[in-house]
């Protein structure tokens, strides 16, 4: 349920087209959905301005089908999270709309694609930028969650600091952002890099990818914690949905 459904829904009851029971039992299940095993925040979109996101990961298949499946009932688009392949099939089987991106291991239901008319672009935009080609996956994450919530995003990739000439190329594009993701494994030194070069907000992503001292991006997650650049904020090691959705807010 969404700021729009019930807003549709009161205008429904005022020009008499539903019964006041009918909308009643319309909106019984908020604030929350009870599934024994997850309560269902359907309250949350009125809350956030997004529905809730759904982290598939540790959850048995069959739960996170009947949990997307539950969300679908109550909102238009859903996102959700970590969702591996074959749970991903199993979702699509079970709830229409469906697109499902492998390398972001995200999957959205859009229950309104397609009816409704694109937006012109906005010039106001959200920037993701990675070091390397092994953080496509949590960069694509970003990229995608900021995308889904409604921001123009940019991308551009591999160009971390072994390079800094690649970075350079991208500049008048990175100048024109106006917010940044930008996501880093090993030394994690990117993001300092993008920082000292730009007026607008970074949004700092360690990632996982590494080997050695690099402790599964530990390292990488000190180092942007501990940047000279002002205006940087880090988000948690492999976190690129939080830095998509963060980036969406400071965008919007």
């Amino acid at each position: 349920m969404d700021n729009k459904r019930i807003k549709t829904l009161l205008e429904k009851v005022k020009s008499g087209k539903v019964p006041v029971d009918e909308a009643l039992n319309s909106l019984r299940t908020l604030p929350y959905d009870e599934l024994g095993y997850a309560k269902l925040d359907v309250h949350r979109g009125i809350r956030t301005g997004f529905p809730e996101v759904v982290f598939c990961q540790g959850k048995t298949c069959e739960q996170s089908v009947e949990i997307v499946k539950r969300l679908a009932g109550h909102h238009s688009k859903v996102l959700a999270t970590r969702v591996a392949p074959d749970v991903a099939e199993r979702i699509a089987e079970a709830v229409k709309g469906c697109t499902y991106h492998s390398q972001a291991r995200i999957l959205i239901v859009d229950r309104q694609r397609g009816k409704t008319k694109k937006a012109a672009p906005d010039k106001k935009y959200v920037m993701v930028l990675c070091a390397g080609t092994a953080d496509l996956p949590v960069a694509e994450e970003a990229a995608i969650t900021a995308e889904v919530m409604g921001s123009r995003v940019e991308r551009s990739y591999d160009v971390g600091v072994a390079g800094l000439h690649r970075l350079l190329d991208q500049r008048d594009r990175i100048m024109q952002a106006n917010v940044l993701v930008v996501v880093a494994g090993m030394e994690g030194a990117l993001p300092s890099v993008v920082g000292g070069m730009v007026s607008c907000p970074v949004i700092a992503v360690p990632t996982s990818i590494g080997y050695g001292a690099s402790f599964g991006g530990l390292a990488a997650l000190l180092a942007m914690l501990n940047s000279c650049a002002a205006g940087v904020a880090v988000m948690n090691i492999d976190n690129g949905f939080g830095a998509g959705y963060f980036a969406h807010i400071v965008n919007r």
